[in-house]
């Protein structure tokens, strides 16, 4: 059994920092006699003073100290820590994120060797701290801290994540150029050619997409749902049918979608994508999910006219922002549908009219010829 290391009278035991909180709580608990480190009464100085401005700070931070970057953070820096909350404390930083540590140690072992800051700004790292890896983006700074002989004796980081904000901002910009995209498009077939080409531009946060939509029949219960528009994947194979039979869409070998269930229910639905073979790949990896959203070009009111199959993004959780992005997707597609409808009534109708006046002009035409015949008819009888 590890002893304790002797205190020196002249060493005051050390206090935790009265501000509480987990943190706080775990590092009083932690059997430090059993850690390489020792009881904190016999840390350096330079050592409890930066873990105690480290547990009052309500900004992000974590510290590694010495050569193994035995790691330490605050409570505000719990939700980047995820599920390691529960064993990082004390461990070394190679451990805790082992995942990155192939970005991050070497930038922590040149503060340590040089004595100079790093920055980073919205740096992309795959964190697996939600069990799976995650896309995030933080912006942060590793500085030196001193060891009580001046030399360096650790680093501190000091992170923003800016996750939200930057994913956020892309989605963004899908939905700016899905709409201006699809504005031009007059006529269903140029609506889902301009779809397709815009996303495929977006394949991060939409790895693969089919857009079906139900033939005149499928409001009856028969009919059929047409794929018009794929990226991703291709048309015919095993993701992405050229045609799904309604009656027998959801019989559990006919289609991978519950199609039955959109055009029945007209609810957006998460369908696992385990097993489905042709998978693209998205830019991290395959993608393990998929949403169906039903398309309503003439509001909800209405029967479905089509859904959407949107590929989830592998590295991102499909939460309430996902979601609420892909609801946004759908119902620009909605009311592009809706829009080039309308433009191909408004284009047969203005067809059907010069039809008409030609038809109207022709007559006229015909008559006055025919007129003309039997005047001529008429003189020549006369003479």
């Amino acid at each position: 059994m590890t002893s304790l290391p002797t205190i020196s009278p002249q060493v005051p035991a050390f206090q935790w920092p009265e501000a509480g909180g987990e943190m706080a709580q775990r590092m009083a608990e932690f059997d430090w006699a059993a850690h390489p480190l020792g009881v904190p009464e016999g840390w350096p100085q330079s050592l409890r003073t930066t873990v105690s401005i480290l547990l009052t700070s309500r900004y992000d931070m974590w510290m590694g100290w010495g050569p193994e970057f035995y790691f330490f953070c605050n409570d505000a820096y719990l939700p980047t820590l995820g599920l390691k909350k529960d064993w990082a404390l004390g461990r070394p930083a190679s451990e805790v994120w082992a995942e990155v540590w192939d970005d991050a140690g070497p930038r922590a072992e040149s503060v340590l060797q040089t004595g100079r800051a790093t920055w980073d700004e919205c740096l992309l790292l795959f964190l697996e701290r939600n069990g799976y890896p995650e896309e995030t983006y933080h912006t942060f700074s590793y500085s030196p801290v001193p060891d009580d002989a001046g030399g360096v004796g650790g680093m501190l980081c000091v992170v923003t994540e800016e996750t939200e904000r930057v994913i956020g901002e892309r989605r963004l910009a899908v939905l700016q150029d899905l709409a201006e995209s699809l504005a031009a498009a007059s006529s269903g077939q140029a609506l889902m050619e301009e779809l397709g080409g815009c996303l495929q531009r977006h394949r991060v946060d939409l790895p693969f997409s089919l857009v079906y939509l139900f033939d005149q029949h499928s409001s009856k219960g028969s009919g059929q749902a047409v794929l018009r528009s794929a990226t991703g994947c291709v048309p015919g194979t095993m993701p992405a049918p050229a045609v799904i039979p309604c009656q027998a869409a959801d019989d559990g070998d006919a289609s991978p979608w519950p199609v039955a269930r959109i055009l029945a229910e007209g609810e957006a639905m998460e369908v696992s994508l385990e097993g489905l073979e042709d998978l693209p790949s998205s830019l991290y990896s395959e993608p393990r999910t998929a949403l169906v959203l039903p398309l309503f070009p003439h509001g909800q009111e209405e029967p479905p006219a089509g859904f959407l199959v949107a590929g989830v993004n592998p590295c991102r959780p499909l939460d309430g922002s996902y979601r609420g992005f892909l609801d946004l997707v759908a119902g620009q597609i909605s009311a592009s549908l809706a829009t080039a409808g309308a433009f191909e009534m408004e284009r047969e109708r203005a067809e059907s009219l010069l039809e008409l006046d030609r038809v109207r002009r022709e007559s006229a035409t015909q008559l006055r010829e025919s007129e003309e015949r039997t005047r001529l008819a008429v003189e020549a009888g006369k003479v």
